[in-house]
């Protein structure tokens, strides 16, 4: 394959792919999300210890995210992106012959480099001028909740019917697969079709973590960032709690759960696919960071009236909006802020802020939950929303100030 994918492969034809291989990479994902807690539960790990399995899989997700953006940068995306599906490979087959709790604590372990949907993001933003990324950013996230419907329903399914193995078994059979296309259709470097040449030879260590931290000094990198971190921050721990909320709150049962959670797969496929890219056609990246905050006070607002599920899934279609326009912009913002030589490495910083999540989540939502119930979700929400609107108005004034000066 030639460096540039014009050369045999034409740039959107390399695209697709990468939604291919997103979906499939997600939907793999999925499908052992949705059998993990009964075979821990069959091999005896109890809820505290299974908190400790999600804490195991944030943290290397977490430390592993920044490290994966540079390797990217550095080797290319068909190395990174082989290098993600080749981990999930030996996950799902460490998994398939768990048959105790270590082995099911070390299947965790290379996780540290599945970072499926980071590298597609980084190909994406090479391959995409300023002006188109957002939008296909977007169609990625279609893909994602493609991905959840899919692997969900289908691994649920398997489980049920053939075993709770056999999920996995097909999960690592598509994880092998998409080695193959990844070799096959992924150039070994799409920076070089943007740039007109070829990624630098000689570059600090991807363990070089001073590396990133210097991205983060970029001018206005640091305030984004901090807005990308706590926009999504209160929502992300409603959903973290989101299981405990569904059974003590809404009384709902594991399958209606489960239902609920497609549904909300689905409106991720509608927002993704229908709106973003026609948003962000329209409208410029500034007015719709502001519109995703402003919605995101809304959903808190919900959050603090709700009583009973039907008014979570009245909820889920601004929460859903917020979380998905507000990722996209700023993702958008942070890789155009940087040079292009870097950008994998930007989003691999990006990548590390929902494992962050899921590490400090459950400590801090269950504090929350046990003590002032599911509205202080909402009341948060509110707060923090509020603190980064005025931010941000007053940031667009001085701007508009300036410039009219």
């Amino acid at each position: 394959m030639a460096a540039d994918p014009g050369a045999s492969t034409s740039r959107s034809q390399v695209i697709r792919v990468t939604y291919l291989l997103t979906a499939i990479d997600v939907s793999c994902l999925f499908m052992q999300f949705a059998v993990t807690p009964y075979l821990a539960r069959n091999l005896g790990l109890d809820t505290v210890g299974f908190g400790y399995l999600q804490t195991v899989f944030g943290i290397l997700q977490l430390v592993g995210g920044p490290v994966f953006g540079r390797f990217s940068d550095q080797y290319g995306p068909r190395a990174a992106l082989t290098l993600s599906f080749l981990s999930a490979s030996i996950y799902y087959l460490i998994l398939e012959f768990t048959t105790n709790i270590p082995l099911l604590f070390l299947s965790r372990l290379p996780s540290v480099f599945m970072h499926g949907l980071p590298g597609a993001q980084m190909i994406v933003t090479d391959l995409t001028s300023a002006e188109e990324r957002a939008g296909a950013l977007g169609k990625l996230g279609l893909c994602f909740g493609i991905g959840i419907i899919v692997g969900s329903s289908l691994g649920g399914y398997l489980a049920t019917r053939f075993g709770l193995y056999t999920p996995t078994l097909l999960a690592l059979a598509a994880s092998l697969v998409c080695c193959l296309i990844v070799m096959i259709y992924i150039p070994t470097h799409t920076k070089a079709t943007k740039e007109g040449r070829t990624p630098e030879q000689r570059k600090p260590s991807v363990f070089n973590f001073g590396e990133l931290i210097r991205l983060l000094r970029f001018p206005g990198v640091m305030a984004i960032f901090i807005i990308k971190v706590l926009s999504g921050f209160p929502i992300g721990l409603f959903m973290i709690m989101f299981p405990i909320v569904s059974t003590d709150f809404f009384g709902l049962t594991a399958a209606t759960a489960g239902y609920l959670m497609s549904y909300f797969g689905i409106l991720q496929l509608v927002v993704q696919g229908l709106m973003v890219g026609r948003l962000t056609s329209r409208f410029s990246e500034d007015s719709l960071l502001l519109l995703s905050i402003a919605v995101a006070m809304l959903v808190g607002l919900g959050l603090t009236l709700m009583t009973n599920v039907f008014h979570f899934c009245l909820i889920a279609f601004p929460m859903v909006f917020t979380l998905c326009v507000s990722g996209v912009i700023t993702d958008s913002i942070l890789t155009k802020a940087v040079p292009p030589t870097e950008t994998g490495a930007m989003l691999g910083i990006c990548a590390s802020i929902q494992p962050l999540t899921r590490t400090i989540g459950p400590t801090i939502g269950g504090y929350l939950y046990k003590h002032y119930g599911v509205p202080s979700f909402g009341l948060f929400n509110i707060i923090v929303s509020l603190l980064l609107l005025i931010y941000l108005v007053n940031v667009q004034t001085k701007r508009s100030a300036g410039k009219n000066n």
